[in-house]
């Protein structure tokens, strides 16, 4: 085991850094005008499709001499072109992305002097993070680092079981494995330029402060503001927040038994999010030769086309007063100059097509002007009789439009991806009901779970239902949101206040996640997730 070599003057200053500023507020809102980055899990053990690192926690001990002994001598990417990865999301509209630099195993793909477990010890022998911070900095792409505050390999060398979230196995409770992280955070931090975002995926004391000591302008994402896993929050989160989803179930490389999300349901996550005030951070994970998978590289090609048209609606945007009219989903200009609106319904929208849509939270005004973005709204294909030009109407029921979908993106005209309505010189018509989740209260006896809410604002509403969702996430990370909620039955509210609804037969010792819900004509609202644990 190699002694780090700069530990003691990085255990000397922590002291000094519990001062440091936090993210800088216009660093914060250049983050959440980006909209849209690009995750990379990929280690050695990309070449065996295991999920990254997490196989090591219960393994024997034969086990972990073979990933930490065998494995990395076989690793030898000789197809890795970072450029090609880097053009690819530009294409895509991605604006920063994010590399796990090391992941909870502790096998570094960069070159370090804490550890022998690194890249430079492997076949290919290159440093991985320096050539893949200079091929998305070529792009125009900001370079963002993952690193995990767990090590997996120091816990094991340290005779300490490996686990995560447990005290036992924090780096504060560990400083052997403070010192090991810090001067890691040092190394990146110190030798590969400005770093615009950093991921700390694991309790990020001692490693955030010393992130901002060293580069003022870097981006903390998790371990400094909301990062939710597996799934978009169901309600508008304040200030930047960001969304880690994968494109199949696994976020490294899995050849196997694997389930890919469609380019359209990518699609639909990237426009909730955005709609949502976040950023969507969509993972990819290289397969041991370097490659994407051409599943992957599909589905971001899919990306890159709405978002080549589409691109304004995602890029500089923030929330609407609403997110959404049923599938009539919103994004603003963040100057307020324009309002998209990301059409996403179920039935394709036919090329040459009309469609009439009436919208009850936006007012036009005499200035309004509406177009699809993409289109220059004069010319249908072959049909020179046809003007397919985007006109409104408003009146007491709402604005209505009626736009064509009059531009050819594929041979067979099926695009099945939503088209945009750009508005421009609109107000708000409509003001948003609010619902808070206010907590929970469990009874062994029955085994019930009272939920409680308090309606904020009934919207200029006379009544509206109320009511809550949960579900079970025992066992699951912290962040990840695998699956749907189940929906209690609603109950009418005439005025704002406190309400309470009880389930029955919920299992003891489990772990609920719940929140508030309030049904509106045009949409439904929730409160923050709240979590309890049922004793």
């Amino acid at each position: 085991m190699r002694i780090p070599r700069f530990a003691a003057a990085t255990l000397a200053c922590a002291a000094t850094l519990a001062g440091a500023a936090g993210n800088r507020p216009e660093r914060l809102e250049w983050f959440r005008d980006q909209g849209f980055g690009l995750f990379i899990h990929w280690s050695h053990d990309s070449q065996i499709g295991a999920v990254i690192s997490h196989s090591m926690v219960g393994a024997s001990e034969d086990y972990l001499k073979r990933f930490v002994f065998d494995l990395p001598r076989t690793f030898n990417p000789r197809k890795f072109n970072p450029r090609d990865w880097a053009a690819l999301a530009r294409l895509a509209g991605m604006r920063y992305m994010v590399f796990t630099t090391k992941h909870h195993s502790g096998f570094c793909m960069f070159d370090t002097a804490t550890t022998d477990f690194n890249v430079m010890r492997t076949p290919f022998g290159r440093d991985i993070t320096a050539e893949i911070v200079e091929a998305f900095r070529a792009e125009g792409v900001a370079p963002g680092f993952y690193f995990s505050p767990d090590d997996f390999w120091w816990l094991w060398r340290n005779g300490i079981a490996l686990q995560r979230n447990t005290p036992a196995v924090a780096p504060a409770n560990n400083p052997g494995l403070m010192a090991h992280d810090q001067a890691q955070v040092r190394e990146l931090l110190t030798r590969y330029g400005a770093i615009d975002v950093i991921f700390f995926d694991g309790p990020p004391e001692g490693l955030r402060e010393l992130a901002w000591d060293i580069q003022p302008n870097i981006v903390v994402t998790r371990g400094a503001i909301e990062t939710p896993e597996q799934y978009v929050p169901g309600v508008p989160l304040d200030g930047a927040w960001e969304s880690c989803i994968t494109m199949g179930t696994q976020w490294q490389y899995k050849p196997t038994n694997e389930t890919y999300k469609s380019g359209a349901e990518l699609i639909r996550l990237l426009v909730e999010t955005r709609a949502k005030g976040g950023n969507l951070l969509l993972n990819v994970g290289p397969k041991p030769d370097g490659e994407l998978p051409i599943e992957q590289e599909e589905r971001l090609r899919e990306v890159a086309l709405w978002m080549f048209i589409n691109g304004e609606a995602i890029h500089g945007v923030r929330p609407w007063v609403i997110t959404n009219e049923g599938p009539y989903w919103f994004t603003k200009n963040k100057d307020g100059s324009a309002l998209y609106v990301i059409v996403k319904t179920e039935e394709r929208w036919p090329y040459g097509a009309w469609r009439d849509i009436t919208l009850k939270s936006v007012r036009a005004t005499p200035a309004t002007q509406a177009s699809v973005l993409g289109q220059n709204d004069q010319v249908l294909e072959y049909q020179p009789d046809v003007a397919p030009k985007t006109t409104w109407k408003q009146d007491a029921a709402g604005l209505h439009l009626r736009a064509m979908r009059a531009q050819r993106i594929y041979n067979d005209r099926k695009w099945p991806n939503p088209l945009v309505l750009k508005l421009t010189n609109v107000e708000p018509a409509l003001t948003p009901p609010r619902v808070e989740t206010v907590g929970a209260r469990w009874d062994a006896a029955t085994r019930t779970l009272t939920l409680e809410g308090e309606i904020r604002d009934l919207g200029k509403s006379e009544a509206l239902e109320a009511g809550f969702e949960y579900r079970d996430i025992t066992g699951l990370d912290l962040t990840e949101r695998p699956g749907g909620y189940t929906a209690t039955p609603m109950v009418k509210r005439g005025a704002t206040g406190p309400y309470s609804l009880a389930v029955k037969g919920l299992a003891p010792g489990r772990t609920y996640e719940f929140r508030a819900a309030l049904k509106h004509p045009l949409l439904t609202v929730y409160g923050r997730e709240q979590r309890i644990r049922t004793q």
